[in-house]
């Protein structure tokens, strides 16, 4: 798992494009091709909801997503990009059905030297490249200290499952890589890889030490979307596990966010191998970094003509209503100050803030602008510095994480005293970042200076709502 950001150059095209016609069915136009892998297993530590995942009974649908009042249901249900089947996952799961073939037998492991043994000897047959194993072996250890720091009774046993799940993923990936369209539906069955993700993060969290920042206005988000509006997420971004944090802390009050929500992702969450299973359990509008874009000069053509197809999905999206996007302007993951080791959110791109905005305003859909503030550094790091190559080490460790949301900001009533265009563009990517980063010194009050729910003051009332 990468960066789920963007680059923002090429919105400045989209206005003058023509709108792309409505779909229905699945949204497999316009697919970025790449090399790909897989994703996580299950575990049953959480105070939040958990899975049935003891319970083979037979599948259960459930719609995901928000019918529109005045919309009619059929216009809803015939469109199967708004649609989620799903059932309970284990780690002894067989495959990952119709989405890919494969011919080797699904990895069932007992024991860890059985596991890692299976790795090597995949190596040895050329079935897995050697840097590849090197990096499951080294993502194996650490997430075993990391589970192993939460204290769980199961933790041996949740660390083999959800291991030997990634593993058997990622070899699945390998061997017939999964290709990303523009716009990728979280695939739920027949394998879960949403709950997948969900699962293999979930021991990771330290919910004693977690809190949520003003949860009853994700109940007014969810109301928009009830009633055919839009919501857009102006947000930080911190790890790689970013998204599962998000629907864990709102697994128990709000999931069909969580569900529904669109991840504007970077190329690299859906090239390296150890991260792609987790980003197919998540909807994502796939788009060229901006950081990246000239990492492989001869491909930089190619690349924008990509994010220009993601981008007529990004309209196509926001004008059928109903949609929640996550956006993180700052183009990349926050990193800390090297001369304090301190963790503030990165500065925003104020013509990213101002495409995306205009972008939602075009759709002819009611929209509406909410900055949100992620703290969850310490679960997975980034690496220090930016880097080129796919492959980073991945850092684990047991931790308490941070979600708030701030009110709705308007454009109009922030920019009303500034003619200039540039400067009210300005103006208001300011506000957001603001208002982002005083959320995150509220959660950060509360985690490392361990204030707890006194951490809250007049604008960010926090709670643990998987307690209540």
């Amino acid at each position: 798992m990468t960066a789920f950001t963007v680059s923002f150059d090429s919105f400045k095209a989209m206005f003058s494009l023509p709108a792309a016609p409505r779909f229905s069915g699945s949204c497999h136009r316009g697919r970025i091709p790449v090399p790909c892998g897989a994703a996580a297993g299950p575990s049953t530590s959480s105070p939040c909801i958990l899975p049935s995942d003891r319970s083979w009974g037979g599948r259960r649908c459930t719609f995901v997503g928000f019918v529109s009042r005045g919309r009619p249901m059929e216009e809803w249900t015939e469109n199967r990009s708004l649609r989620s089947c799903r059932r309970p996952v284990l780690a002894s799961d067989l495959g990952a059905g119709g989405e890919v073939v494969h011919s080797r037998p699904p990895l069932r492991a007992r024991r860890e030297e059985e596991m890692l043994s299976y790795i090597r000897n995949e190596v040895e047959n050329g079935r897995l490249p050697s840097n590849i194993a090197r990096g499951l072996e080294e993502l194996y250890h650490n997430y075993r200290y990391a589970v192993l720091q939460s204290g769980l009774p199961e933790a041996d046993e949740l660390i083999l499952s959800n291991m030997t799940a990634v593993f058997d993923r990622i070899l699945i990936d390998i061997e017939n890589p999964f290709i990303f369209p523009s716009l990728h539906r979280a695939i739920r069955e027949p394998f879960d890889y949403y709950m997948f993700g969900q699962n293999y993060i979930r021991p990771l969290v330290n919910f004693r030490k977690s809190y949520v920042g003003n949860i009853s206005i994700f109940s007014d988000m969810e109301q928009h979307l009830l009633q055919g509006h839009n919501i857009i997420l102006f947000s930080n971004h911190q790890t790689e596990a970013d998204p599962a944090i998000f629907a864990l802390l709102l697994e128990r009050t709000n999931p069909q966010i969580a569900e529904s929500m669109v991840f504007v992702a970077g190329d690299r969450v859906i090239t390296d191998p150890l991260c792609k299973p987790f980003s197919m359990g998540r909807n994502l509008l796939c788009v060229y970094s901006k950081k990246h874009m000239f990492d492989e000069p001869e491909l930089v053509d190619l690349k924008k003509r990509s994010n220009t197809r993601s981008l007529k999905e990004m309209a196509v999206l926001l004008k059928s209503g109903s949609q929640i996007i996550w956006i993180a302007p700052s183009g990349g993951r926050d990193r800390p100050v090297q001369q304090t080791g301190e963790w503030f959110p990165a500065p925003f791109d104020a013509s990213a803030v101002d495409n995306m905005r205009r972008l939602a305003q075009h759709s002819s859909v009611p929209g509406h602008l909410y900055p949100l503030a992620l703290l969850c550094h310490d679960i997975m790091p980034p690496p220090p510095q930016v880097e080129k190559e796919i492959g980073e080490q991945r850092k684990l460790s047991h931790h308490g994480v941070g979600l708030s949301v701030g009110t709705e900001i308007n454009f109009d009533e922030v920019t009303a005293h500034y003619e200039d265009k540039e400067k009210a563009k300005t103006v208001f990517s300011a506000a957001l970042h603001q208002a982002v980063t005083e959320q995150y010194s509220i959660l950060n009050s509360a985690i490392y200076e361990h204030q707890g729910l006194n951490a809250s003051d007049n604008k960010v009332i926090l709670s643990q709502p998987w307690q209540q």
